[in-house]
């Protein structure tokens, strides 16, 4: 290994070494009350040395997040890979979101509990990949409303909107530990989702709107395909 090589090897390790200091005091003790200063202290290193990597705690939390989505979008993929259905497809991505929440508790508080962190819009092009994912699923509904599976009434965009906000709750329920002792979370998120899928199949319409933003695109999910190679 030359030594242009063992540099780029230090300096990635390094940026991994920020990024894992960062997800951990974050979610213990909350974005806004980490520093720069004190993510340095944690890896022994000096805040100027992370402000070579990271301008701002801010990029920081982009970064993460970005990871964090492409590991959702990895979990959704896997899940779905190899399943013809649509209705099928959906729900499985749909449970695969949770699951996310429970094998990457750190990521998922970042991207959709801690009220305190930027706002992903403020790097939007950042998280266009992830229009990728929801265009699928959009296209499973949108699929499953052709076949008369689901209620014509609906908006294939609102429709996931409400799928996801739905698993959300069930997700944050459990990871907060809120249900009695004995109570079974995933229990509980699987009746949501069956409840919810159940529900589209009634004459339900959607009156909710969604708009442009990192993780929707306006156009026609239709042409959407899945590979089942």
């Amino acid at each position: 290994m030359g030594t242009k090589e063992r540099q780029q090897r230090d300096r990635d390790r390094l940026r991994e070494a920020i990024l894992a200091a960062a997800r951990e005091l974050f979610v213990a003790e909350g974005y806004r009350n980490v520093s720069m200063r004190k993510i340095a202290e944690r890896i022994e290193y000096s805040p100027a040395a992370i402000y070579s990597y990271f301008p701002s705690k801010d990029d920081i939390f982009f970064a993460l997040a970005e990871e964090g989505f492409r590991l959702l979008a990895a979990c959704g993929g896997a899940a779905c890979a190899h399943v013809a259905d649509p209705f099928d497809r959906l729900r499985g991505g749909l449970w695969a979101f949770y699951e996310f929440s429970k094998t990457h508790p750190e990521y998922f508080d970042l991207m959709f509990v801690d009220r305190s962190v930027p706002s992903l819009n403020q790097d939007f092009q950042r998280f266009e990949f992830f229009q990728d994912t929801t265009a699928l699923f959009e296209a499973d509904i949108r699929a499953c409303i052709t076949r008369g599976q689901f209620s014509a009434g609906l908006n294939p965009a609102a429709t996931l909107h409400v799928l996801w906000v739905g698993m959300l709750g069930a997700s944050t329920i459990g990871l907060a530990q809120r249900l009695a002792p004995g109570e079974d979370p995933d229990a509980l998120a699987h009746d949501l989702l069956e409840t919810m899928l159940a529900g589209f199949t009634t004459d339900v319409g959607t009156t909710f709107v969604a708009s442009d933003c990192a993780f929707h695109a306006a156009g026609d999910a239709s042409k959407v395909t899945h590979d089942h190679a």
